[in-house]
């Protein structure tokens, strides 16, 4: 056995359509939007009456793909610390590669986005940075200079 492909990465989020625009805004296509509810998702999930909507985007190259969904049964539950540091374990961030960081925080500013810790550079290769993105999912992105 072996795996084909990542498909895509899921996040839960509150205010759907927000976090589309923010990803929208950074570059990602949206592909499509759809309510999905019944027996079938409960068995998938392991919750019993989900209910959610769901938004579906895509990265430019067609390569990368992220689910946004939104809870309405049974109600999303908040992480605890919310706005867990880095180091905590489980999901962090998704990174993406830019074209050019500083237009990229810039334009994520606008979606109330805040820098986790600065803008660097790792050595004549990239320019790195991570900003806390919708319900608290850290953004990490990269432009490559070299």
């Amino acid at each position: 056995m072996t795996i084909q492909r990542m498909d895509h990465v899921g996040v839960v989020v509150d205010d759907l359509e927000a976090a589309v625009a923010f990803f929208v805004d950074l570059g990602m296509e949206l592909e499509g939007r759809a309510p999905i509810e019944g027996h079938w998702v409960d068995r998938v999930v392991g919750l019993g009456g989900v209910r959610v909507d769901v938004a579906m985007l895509r990265t430019p190259d067609g390569h990368g793909r992220l689910e946004l969904t939104k809870f309405h049964a049974p109600r999303a539950v908040s992480p605890v610390p919310e706005n867990a540091p880095g180091n905590t374990l489980g999901l962090r961030s998704i990174m993406f590669a830019v074209d050019d960081v500083d237009a990229a925080v810039a334009a994520l500013r606008a979606h109330g986005a805040e820098l986790v810790g600065e803008v660097a550079q790792y050595q004549d290769d990239y320019r790195l940075c991570y900003v806390r993105g919708p319900e608290g999912i850290i953004v990490a992105l990269a432009e490559q200079l070299s």
